[in-house]
């Protein structure tokens, strides 16, 4: 449907360059957009844009680092520059720290929450005159089960992905009168890099997941392509502000 469509659409993933940011990246190039993959190694971000481009969609590479706030913000600066144009940001890059809390250092802290939480804020405050001069956009924010359920393994993460709910709202708020959606996405428990060293860091992760997960398996990164295409197209102009679940039923089994 023409509503779904991406064609001439620029849009920009954090993390882009493996798992979920990578399926959400797949899905929009295959949508029409063209796809800046961001992240810090520069040998994975062109191996993404290479298989992007592989499956017959348009990608670039700029690299950033979420924990530095300059970096944000040259990201999507240089992303309107060199593409023309804003429409679409994704934040998903992020990183966890799994130790009690009682374990965590300041700096710990502090790297956890700059990377999930103020990196997206940034990339926001920096996509945003871009997207306004366009006439409007989308933001997409990934969170995590995280955002409604603790875990005593990871305060620090929770905490970002907490905050990135309460950010999507706020922004939601902040500039619907300026036809920028702001929307996130509440990954469950996703087979990725990421989560497979935490299957072997946590006994017991895997069975509990599929024992709480009525879908009976894992999520996989292709899993978000459908949400990522629906939240940047046209078909949602009128939801701002949502959170939606893409969990295989994880957050709605009691």
């Amino acid at each position: 449907m023409s509503q779904f469509d991406l064609t001439g659409r620029v849009a920009v993933i954090t993390g882009g360059n493996r798992g979920i940011g990578f399926g959400i990246a797949r899905g929009l190039a295959g949508a029409g957009a063209t796809v800046v993959v961001s992240g810090r190694g520069a040998a994975t971000n062109a191996d993404a844009v290479k298989r992007i481009e592989a499956d017959g969609g348009r990608a670039v590479a700029i690299e950033a680092d979420m924990e530095d706030e300059a970096s944000c913000r040259a990201l999507c600066e240089k992303a309107a520059e060199r593409l023309g144009r804003l429409d679409i940001l994704v934040n998903n890059a992020g990183i966890a720290n799994r130790k009690q809390p009682q374990d965590h250092a300041s700096a710990e802290w502090r790297k956890v929450i700059d990377v999930n939480l103020s990196g997206a804020f940034w990339c926001a405050q920096a996509a945003y005159p871009a997207m306004r001069r366009g006439g409007g956009g989308k933001i997409i924010n990934i969170g995590s089960m995280l955002s409604i359920f603790g875990a005593s393994f990871a305060v620090a993460y929770g905490a970002s992905k907490g905050g990135i709910v309460q950010m999507t709202k706020a922004l939601a708020c902040a500039w619907a009168k300026d036809n920028v959606q702001v929307n996130a996405i509440l990954p469950g428990w996703i087979d990725t890099d990421f989560t497979q060293t935490a299957r072997k860091e946590v006994p017991g992760l895997n069975e509990r997941v599929l024992a709480r997960t009525p879908a009976g398996r894992w999520g996989k990164p292709e899993d978000f392509a459908g949400v990522a295409v629906f939240l940047a197209s046209s078909s949602s102009d009128f939801v701002t502000g949502a959170v939606i679940a893409v969990d295989g039923g994880y957050s709605s089994q009691g």
